[in-house]
Formats: structure tokens, sequence, C-alpha cells
């Protein structure tokens, strides 16, 4: 059995009302319509539920996705519950430089509520952005917060960044667009679209 930390996601030991869960399960069906083609990367993919999901939902369409876990009990897990032929879970730091020259380039990558918890930050960013092939899309989310280097109230985190730093995130790369969106639960909508309420987690859409 896998160890539920708290902060992990484990949606056979959870119910079906629980917030986190209903958050990560969200975010991996509004990154679908995204995926059209091609190779898929979920960095980060814990205990495997979203890399399978995209498996599932998107089976016809693509050639493989690829998990990337540095947990390798996380990995046994996904690889033991969440068998499909079109996925694959593999160890890998996602601060190691140089991750395309192991893996190469993907059409789609998702990593989500990944950000908060390195501190290697710059170089996460470089291979997020480097194993995107040309045209590639990023789906990435993170929680906000007080802003960077800033406490914040979850011992795995290392910071919470603030909206404003959030859409600074890719300021020094070459993009063909970034959309921004915002995430309450469930509800996932535009960062442009009428507000009613705070909503505490933002995802962008990178477009390289």
């Amino acid at each position: 059995m896998l160890e539920d930390t708290g902060e992990r996601v484990i949606p056979e030991e959870m119910s079906i009302t629980n917030e986190l869960l209903i958050e990560h399960v969200a975010r991996y069906h509004f990154a679908l319509p995204f995926i059209t083609k091609g190779r898929v990367l979920d960095m980060a993919s814990g205990s495997g539920f979203g890399t399978h999901i995209i498996a599932k939902k998107k089976k016809k369409v693509i050639d493989e996705i690829i998990g990337l876990d540095l947990d390798e009990k996380a990995l046994a897990y996904a690889r033991h519950n969440y068998y499909h032929p079109k996925s694959s879970f593999h160890q890998a730091d996602i601060t190691e430089e140089n991750l395309v020259d192991r893996f190469g380039q993907f059409d789609v990558i998702t990593s989500f509520e990944t950000y908060e918890h390195i501190e290697e930050e710059t170089i996460f960013l470089n291979n997020a952005y480097d194993l995107l092939k040309p045209g590639g899309i990023l789906i990435m989310s993170t929680p906000f917060g007080a802003g960077r280097g800033e406490p914040c109230g979850s011992p795995f985190h290392v910071h919470q960044i603030t909206p404003d730093e959030f859409k600074a995130l890719f300021s020094d790369k070459q993009v063909t667009s970034i959309d921004y969106y915002l995430q309450k639960g469930a509800l996932i909508q535009k960062e442009a679209d009428p507000v009613p309420d705070y909503y505490p987690l933002g995802i962008l859409v990178l477009t390289k």
C-alpha cells in the first residue's frame, strides 16, 4: 500500500467528496481537449491516476504517455494499479538537467501541483520548456499564496507564489501564447472571465 502523506492523491483510498481528489481529477479532465496527438508527458505523476486518465481517454490519438516521478514506491503503485498499453512510468528527478536527452520531446506536458514543491525551480521550468516540441503545449498548475520566499501553510511546499509571479514564470522564454485559468474545486475558468470569489489555484496553458 502506498503511504498516504496527506499531500498525495490516492483515489482508491479517498472519499468521492475529498476536495484534493476533486481538484486533481478536474485538472486532468481539463487537459484532455489540448491532447490531440503524439507523445504526452506527466511530470511528477505520483500514484499514476492522472496518467491513466489521459491514457484511457486519449488512447485513439496519442502514441504514448510517460509518467515521471522520483518516488519508486509511487511508481510501483502506478505500474500495478494503472496499467495501460499506451502508458509507462519511469523514475527521474524532474530537476535533473538534460532530461530531454533521456526522454526526448513531447507534444503535450502536464505538470499539476508540482512547481510549489521544487526548490530548484529554474531547472524545473527549463526542463518543462525544453521537453516540449516546437508548437507543443504545457499545462501546469500551482496554488497561490503569499509569494516566493514567503512562508505558506503547507509543510510540503517550498512556497506558494502570487498570481503575478505565476504569470512571470516563463517570461524569459520564447513562446507562441500563454493562457491563464483559475481553479476552485472542480470549477476551472479563464482568468479574464468575471470571478465571483477567490480562486486559490492557477493553471497556465503554454504553447511553445
